[in-house]
């Protein structure tokens, strides 16, 4: 990646149109974004701060994350869209397990928020990061950052990451191929389980919530 270069994705159809915002903002550095094929989710533009008859979006602040859900034992640490599954494999964490999460939309790749990733490490168990990328990507970034910082000293914080496999996805619809690379919100809910030593709740979970989770 370029020196100072920011990157971003987005975690749906309104975020995408901040993302614009943003980058046509920037005019000191080289900036991107990613945002993956499909229809949105049906987010209302209007209530998110978008322009309903133009797709205008506002620029965000460089490097700063946002919390989409608040929570104590395990925090999920998003880049781009699969946000909205952590959001989902939150929910049924919480019902089916009694495993409360944090949901967070990072936005930036680079750069991170870095404040934001201290406090997390300080007030949850365990951290799984989520991305639509290859290993060695965003989860990279944010293992380096905590190695370097010192939150992996003491041996406390655990942390799982989930990335494309490396191997060639087959030709499907969206939601097929995250099941398929295990990116899907049933895989998150079990990651996050077998990180805090709940495997024994991993069957259950995935059982109770049936066609809920893809």
């Amino acid at each position: 990646c370029l020196p100072n270069m920011v990157l971003m994705a987005p975690s749906n159809e309104a975020e995408l149109c901040h993302a614009v915002a943003t980058a046509i903002s920037i005019d000191d550095r080289p900036s991107c974004l990613r945002f993956p094929r499909g229809t949105g989710i049906g987010v209302d533009m209007a209530a998110a701060g978008v322009d309903p008859a133009t797709f205008k979006g506002k620029p965000w602040e460089i490097g700063k994350g946002v919390v989409r859900r608040s929570g104590r034992d395990v925090a999920f640490v998003c880049y781009g869209t699969l946000v909205n599954s952590a959001l989902e494999a939150a929910e049924v964490l919480q019902q089916q397990a009694g495993v409360s999460a944090t949901v967070v939309d990072m936005r930036f790749c680079k750069p991170l928020d870095t404040d934001l990733l201290r406090q997390l490490a300080r007030e949850h168990e365990a951290i799984v990061t989520v991305e639509e990328g290859a290993i060695g990507g965003f989860a990279a970034h944010v293992m380096q950052f905590l190695a370097l910082d010192g939150a992996l000293d003491t041996g406390k914080l655990k942390i799982r990451p989930m990335t494309l496999p490396d191997k060639y996805i087959e030709h499907g619809t969206q939601a097929d191929q995250l099941a398929e690379a295990g990116l899907s919100s049933s895989h998150m809910a079990a990651t996050a389980l077998s990180v805090l030593g709940r495997k024994d709740a991993v069957a259950s979970v995935r059982a109770a919530a049936g066609t809920r989770m893809v």
